[in-house]
């Protein structure tokens, strides 16, 4: 628990260090994410790297209105994301919370590993939310590490459900860009 809770704690700061750099004018920008714009990613960013987080380690559902919601429309939504990213984490800092299983509708999955998939997911989008809006991601090696670990233990899981496109080829490369092109996400990247 120690390295994951350090992990997503890294994370979660960068997160909103990287959301607060986003200007109303980038919002309807491209993104490495296919057809998404700025203000989509941002959204679905929002509801399940903050909300999400919390919610799994509460082992509550998440609200249907969340997914539904503009959070993007409040002037400040960067700074409540902020809070919301401080409610997650909180909740992750009970050591009990790491143990059992969550119940994903159905599916029941390790805590461990769904904090995993939800740290992954933190780092990828806040690469993809940097890229967009000309910021740069920055991640310890130890948590890249883990970003990494957690992306090749779940590539072919979200590649099933289209999460994520086929690998990237890449010559020499950091590990960040080696997580980022197991996702299928390119590195280089542009706008």
């Amino acid at each position: 628990m120690k390295n994951e809770h350090r992990a997503m704690t890294e994370c979660v700061a960068e997160a909103a260090r990287i959301a607060r750099g986003v200007t109303p004018g980038q919002l309807a920008g491209p993104t490495p994410c296919g057809q998404w714009d700025v203000r989509t990613l941002l959204n679905h960013w929002i509801v399940y790297t903050s909300h999400g987080l919390e919610h799994r380690a509460l082992r509550t559902a998440l609200p249907d209105e969340l997914t539904a919601r503009d959070f993007t429309a409040d002037a400040d939504w960067a700074e409540q994301y902020a809070a919301q990213l401080e409610r997650a984490v909180a909740a992750w800092a009970d050591p009990a919370v790491w143990e059992g299983e969550i119940d994903l509708g159905g599916t029941a999955m390790p805590a461990v590993e769904i904090a995993a998939m939800l740290i992954e997911e933190l780092a990828l989008h806040g690469w993809d939310v940097a890229r967009a809006t000309g910021q740069e991601m920055r991640l310890s090696p130890e948590s890249a590490d883990f970003v990494l670990r957690a992306v090749e233990q779940n590539a072919e899981i979200y590649r099933q459900y289209q999460g994520f496109a086929d690998p990237v080829e890449l010559p020499a490369a950091s590990t960040v860009e080696r997580a980022l092109a197991a996702s299928g996400r390119d590195p280089r990247w542009t706008a």
